[in-house]
């Protein structure tokens, strides 16, 4: 038997981007979906709009042989993976002091939230650009500009939920950030909010942006025309 591959903390993350071909199993996907979500293993699974993807999979397990099962299974349910990210839950450095109970859910998150339907992943690094690079800054004055910036995110406490995981050595990025929301503009409106902030408006790069909404497996394959 293999030798499970397990963080010391936190979890495994990996987000998932797929075309709906005409050959997909419709069967054997929703079978793999139950399947990633055995035990403490979640697999949440969005429809997602515009041309890049129409299925994203975001999945969270103790160990990446398991997310490999899932990603492997759902390819040969005749779905085409054409993006993933691969990432870890963890606690931000400038989160000493946090009480208990928010580390636990910032590293065992239980996810999708109810009641916020409205999906959107993106990955995102800091700069190291001349005059820009957040690696140099003194820890004291990043953890400001972090608080800063966390103090413009509750401001959409309880319409936004925000899961930041770290990638840095695991994909192209440092960090993947995915927001689940109650309304579409609620995501564009924390997004456009955060980047006024000093440590978003000068020190942040994003990647590609996903979008979409959270459902039942079962709906979201209907909508995709998977049947």
């Amino acid at each position: 038997m293999t030798s499970p591959s397990e963080p010391t903390v936190g979890q495994a993350v990996l987000h998932l981007f797929f075309k709906a071909s005409a050959t997909a199993d419709r069967t054997a996907v929703l079978a793999a979906l139950k399947g990633g979500n055995d035990g403490d293993d979640q697999a949440v699974c969005a429809a997602l709009l515009g041309h890049k993807a129409d299925l994203g999979v975001m999945a969270l397990s103790s160990d990446q042989w398991r997310l490999r099962g899932l990603q492997t299974q759902l390819v040969a349910a005749g779905l085409e993976l054409v993006d993933s990210y691969v990432s870890l839950t963890e606690v931000s450095e400038y989160a000493k002091g946090m009480p208990e109970s928010r580390i636990q859910e910032r590293l065992f998150p239980t996810l999708p939230p109810e009641g916020k339907p409205a999906f959107c992943f993106y990955p995102m690094s800091k700069r190291r650009g001349p005059g820009a690079n957040w690696f140099t800054l003194p820890y004291e004055q990043r953890k400001k500009l972090m608080w800063e910036h966390g103090t413009s995110g509750r401001a959409f406490a309880g319409r936004v939920t925000q899961l930041i995981t770290g990638s840095t050595g695991t994909d192209d990025f440092e960090w993947g950030v995915t927001l689940f929301a109650q309304h579409p503009d609620d995501l564009k409106e924390v997004v456009y909010t955060m980047r006024f902030d000093e440590a978003s408006s000068r020190y942040a790069e994003f990647g590609r942006f996903w979008v979409g909404m959270v459902d039942d497996p079962d709906q979201v394959l209907e909508s995709l025309g998977v049947r």
